[in-house]
Order: C-alpha cells, then structure tokens, then sequence
C-alpha cells in the first residue's frame, strides 16, 4: 500500500514537493484572497515555496494569474501581513 503524497509546483521558481511544505494563498468561491495556512480552504490555490517566492509573486503579480483575479494594493498588503504573522 503506497501512500502518494500530493505534489505541488511553486508558481515562481517551479519547484515541485509536498503539499505541506508550500505556502498556499486561496482565492475563495467569495472572492477574497487570503492566506490559506490549513491547505484545506475551499476555492483556487496558488503555492509558493517560501518568503522569497512569495515576494516575488507579489512583486510581479504572479498571484493575479494564478488564481485568475485581479489583486488589489489592500489584498497584498493583507497577504504579506498574514504571512509575516505565521513566521
């Protein structure tokens, strides 16, 4: 019995791992873009690796694509907040 763990692919650096090993930020069926900590918020994931990734998937607005929305200052502003938070 083989447990397969989910992979994910960073949408910076391209790096694939685990799951749990990303930050996940989730765009909800709401519309609101937050830090998903748990991995298990319901709506569209985009994951980076870590800090670095994640500066620069704001810097270019990766996010925007990814989770196919426009982000606005205030979203990112939140965003970075939240992920200082959880360090």
């Amino acid at each position: 019995m083989s447990s397969h763990a989910k992979q994910r692919t960073c949408i910076v650096c391209r790096k694939t791992d685990t799951k749990q090993s990303f930050l996940r930020v989730v765009r909800t069926p709401e519309g609101q873009v937050e830090l998903d900590p748990t991995g298990k918020k319901n709506g569209r994931g985009a994951y980076v690796c870590g800090i670095a990734c994640f500066e620069k998937a704001i810097a270019t607005k990766r996010f925007d694509s990814a989770l196919r929305t426009k982000l606005t200052e205030d979203d990112y502003g939140r965003l970075k907040s939240d992920v200082l938070k959880t360090l």
